[in-house]
C-alpha cells in the first residue's frame, strides 16, 4: 500500500528555524503531521553526506533522530548531483552552482565531484533502509528538443549512447548497494517524458536497477496524459512526488512559456488541490497495481506560501490514501465452491451420464 504522507524537504530547508537542523525540521514535521521526509542529500543542515555513506553508526543516529519524532526517512534524494552527471556546456555557468566552488568552472572535475556525491548517496541509502534514489538524469541533448535546425541522423543516439556511459557504473554500484535509481521525468532532463526514457532505457539495456521518480506536474506542463503514463511505466516507478500543476495556454503563450515568470506562465505548479491533477485516479492506479511506497509531498507552488502548501499538504494526502481491500465487495452474495459445483455449473457432469 502506499505510505504517507511524507514531505520532501529540498524547498524547506533554510537558515531560519525550524528549518536549519535536522532535529528542528524534524519536529517541525511531525507537529503538521507528516509521517515522513524525503532529504535532499546535498544540504549540510539535513546531514553529512559523506559521513552517513561512510559510517553506519552516523546513520542510526539520523534515523533515531527521526524516530524520535515518529518520522521515517523515505529517501535521500541526488537530483542536484544528478544534474551533473551530464551538462551541456551552454549550461556549464548556470549549473556550476550546484557544485561546491573548488570544482566551478572544471567541467570534468565537477563531473568527477557529481559521480561520487551519486555514489555516497546510493550508499547512505541502503544503510538507512531505503529501496530507491530519486534523482535527475541530467543532460546532452535538450538544446536539441525542437527540431530546429534539424538534428543530423544519429545524434540522439549518440546522445543517450553517452548519457548511458555515464550512469551504468553508477547503476552496477546500485546493484551493489541494493537500492534502485529513480530518476525524476522533468524538463530540462534528456529524461523528460515516456518516449525519451524508452530511449534511455534501451541504452542501458534494460538494467534492473534503472527506475522512475512518478511526478504528474511535469507531465501536464507539457499536456501529456499523466494517467497513461502511470499505467504504461509502472513496473519502474519506485517514487512518487505529489505535486499539482495547472495548464491553462491561450493566444500569448503556451508550453515553452514565453520566458515569463512562473506565475505568468501557461503551465504552472499548484499547491495540492489548487491545480487540475485527478490524483483520485493517480491513488487509485497506483493502489489497482498494488504499488508500494511513499506518497512524499513536494512543494513548488508559485502562489502560496510554503509553510501553508506544507500544512494542507498533509489532510489532503491522507484524505486520498487508499486502505486496499482484503475481500471482494460481493463476496456476500457467494457460496461454497468446490470441483463439483463447478462442473454443474458448466454442464459438465451431462457428458458423463
Amino acid at each position: 500500500m502506499i505510505h504517507g504522507p511524507a514531505l520532501f524537504l529540498a524547498q524547506f530547508m533554510d537558515d531560519q528555524a525550524p528549518f536549519n537542523s535536522w532535529q528542528s525540521v524534524c519536529a517541525w514535521a511531525q507537529e503538521l503531521g507528516y509521517r515522513g521526509v524525503q532529504v535532499p542529500s546535498w544540504d549540510a543542515r539535513c546531514l553529512d553526506l559523506q559521513r552517513a555513506a561512510e559510517s553506519q553508526a552516523y546513520c542510526d543516529e539520523i534515523a533515531g533522530i527521526a524516530a524520535d519524532h515518529e518520522i521515517t526517512i523515505t529517501e535521500l534524494s541526488s537530483h542536484l548531483q544528478g544534474q551533473l552527471i551530464a551538462v551541456h556546456p551552454a549550461y556549464d555557468e548556470l549549473f556550476d552552482g550546484f557544485a561546491p566552488a573548488a570544482v566551478r568552472g572544471k567541467p570534468q572535475a565537477r563531473q568527477e565531484w557529481a559521480q561520487q556525491q551519486v555514489r555516497w548517496c546510493l550508499q547512505a541509502n541502503a544503510r538507512l533502509g531505503c529501496r530507491a534514489m530519486p534523482s535527475f538524469t541530467g543532460a546532452l541533448l535538450w538544446h536539441t528538443m525542437y527540431p530546429w535546425p534539424q538534428r543530423p541522423p544519429g545524434l540522439v543516439d549518440a546522445g543517450f549512447s553517452e548519457l548511458a556511459q555515464r550512469w551504468l557504473p553508477l547503476l552496477d554500484y546500485a546493484e551493489e548497494c541494493g537500492v534502485d535509481i529513480a530518476w525524476e521525468a522533468h524538463p530540462g532532463e534528456d529524461v523528460h517524458d515516456g518516449a525519451s526514457w524508452e530511449r534511455f532505457l534501451e541504452h542501458l539495456k534494460g538494467h534492473p536497477r534503472a527506475n522512475l521518480l512518478y511526478d504528474p506536474s511535469h507531465l501536464v506542463l507539457q499536456a501529456m496524459d499523466y494517467l497513461d503514463f502511470l499505467d504504461r511505466y509502472m513496473d519502474r516507478i519506485k517514487a512518487f512526488h505529489v505535486k499539482d500543476a495547472e495548464f491553462r495556454p491561450n493566444g500569448r503563450v503556451g508550453a515553452y512559456g514565453g520566458y515569463l515568470d512562473w506565475q505568468e506562465r501557461a503551465g504552472r505548479f499548484r499547491s495540492l488541490g489548487d491545480g487540475e491533477i485527478d490524483f483520485g485516479a493517480i491513488f487509485s492506479t497506483f493502489t489497482q497495481h498494488s504499488w508500494e511506497g511513499w506518497a512524499v509531498l513536494e512543494w513548488e507552488c508559485c502562489l502560496k506560501a510554503p509553510e501553508q502548501g506544507a500544512r494542507e499538504g498533509v489532510d489532503f494526502i491522507n484524505a486520498h490514501l487508499i486502505t486496499p481491500a482484503s475481500k471482494s465487495f460481493d463476496d456476500f452474495a457467494g457460496g461454497t465452491v468446490d470441483a463439483a459445483t463447478h462442473r454443474r455449473i458448466l454442464g459438465l457432469d451431462r457428458f458423463s451420464q
